[in-house]
């Protein structure tokens, strides 16, 4: 990735204010950590806060890149696609931090889209503590404060407002169906960054989840009337609260419309995953965020086909904190009950969140 030089930050700054720019500090900003022995190992790239004066005021903004690599984001390309459509997409949701603007690198710095080398997304700042920092706090203290109920409340309410605005597109869901079994950031994605001699996964497990992930796909294009504005990645590293239930979204990913079930799985997967990484065993306290997140969205989105669509979102999300590559230290019994309840779920057909126990059961 290119450098970046204090110098050539104040002259891009300058230009996209119109106005002397003084850098003052950058600084990176990392993901939280779930908790003891759960490191999250693996992200797409290192944010940075960036500090400086305009017109006699002090402003931060976050210069975000994509890292070369794995998960479809091997070629520049690649990564461009991504920052370019990030840039319209987050600026059309409730609640996100705003784009600011999108530019390129070039030898001699960056620059607005010239002969580039490697693009760069530029948003506010947002003050904020993630949400992953709550769920930590919960389990170390192990119970819940009124304020926890609070919270899950509100992100289940947001939700069914997002998802409130419908588009008639069959296409673009097949498109997002599609991609959720196909995507280089998806399922087979995903299963294909798994280590191939790793002791808790072997590849005929990984065979057979995608295999039954095809069956969803043609299931699901009986859906295609439930294309609703979505976020795309809704998980607890993206999620900034501040005082009582004022939060911010960030990262919005793959698509402006889809299916609502992605934003359901992305949270709700992370209170089982806590949970489990808690007590081995889905209990209070996270056992009761899961059960009000699951009510008070049910009933504010009035949604009766919700739980159809569910499963293999569930399982690209069970996956993810399965994966050795994004969570490489925790308990093996978490992990494998994780990927087993990744196959489970895929034959629920309907899924029923107040009886999960079940499946839990037959996956550990």
């Amino acid at each position: 990735m290119p450098t970046i030089e204090r110098k050539q930050l104040e002259r891009y700054l300058s230009t996209h204010y119109d106005a002397s720019v003084e850098v003052l500090d950058i600084t990176p900003l990392g993901d939280a950590k779930p908790g003891p022995g759960a490191l999250k190992g693996y992200g797409y790239g290192t944010p940075l806060r960036i500090d400086f004066t305009v017109n006699g005021q002090e402003v931060s903004v976050v210069l975000s890149t994509v890292n070369p690599g794995g998960f479809g984001h091997q070629r520049m390309s690649d990564r461009a696609a991504l920052l370019l459509w990030q840039y319209r997409g987050f600026n059309s949701l409730p609640r996100h931090v705003r784009a600011l603007d999108v530019g390129g690198f070039t030898r001699g710095g960056p620059t607005s889209l010239a002969p580039v080398e490697e693009l760069f997304l530029v948003t506010e700042f947002v003050e904020g503590t993630v949400y992953a920092e709550d769920l930590n706090r919960i389990r170390r203290e192990g119970r819940l404060e009124e304020l926890d109920l609070e919270r899950a409340a509100a992100l289940a309410r947001y939700l069914a407002e997002i998802h409130a605005e419908k588009q008639d597109d069959p296409g673009m869901y097949e498109r997002r169906t599609r991609e959720l079994v196909g995507h280089n950031e998806c399922l087979m994605g995903l299963t294909d960054s798994y280590p191939q001699d790793h002791p808790d996964v072997t590849p005929e497990m990984l065979i057979d989840i995608e295999k039954r992930c095809i069956d969803w796909r043609w299931r699901l294009k009986r859906f295609t009337h439930r294309l609703s504005r979505v976020h795309g990645d809704f998980h607890p590293f993206n999620l900034l609260f501040r005082d009582g239930t004022d939060f911010s979204v960030l990262d919005r990913s793959r698509g402006s419309y889809g299916e609502p079930a992605d934003d359901l799985a992305g949270l709700s997967v992370n209170y089982l995953f806590w949970g489990l990484l808690h007590k081995k065993t889905f209990v209070p306290p996270f056992r009761t965020l899961w059960d009000a997140f699951f009510q008070i969205y049910l009933e504010a989105a009035g949604d009766d086909e919700l739980l159809s669509t569910l499963p293999p979102y569930l399982t690209w999300r069970l996956l993810v904190l399965a994966s050795p590559v994004w969570y490489p230290d925790y308990d093996s019994d978490v992990r494998r009950a994780l990927l087993r309840l990744a196959r489970n779920v895929l034959d629920a057909g309907v899924f029923d969140p107040y009886n999960v126990d079940r499946l839990l059961e037959e996956a550990r």
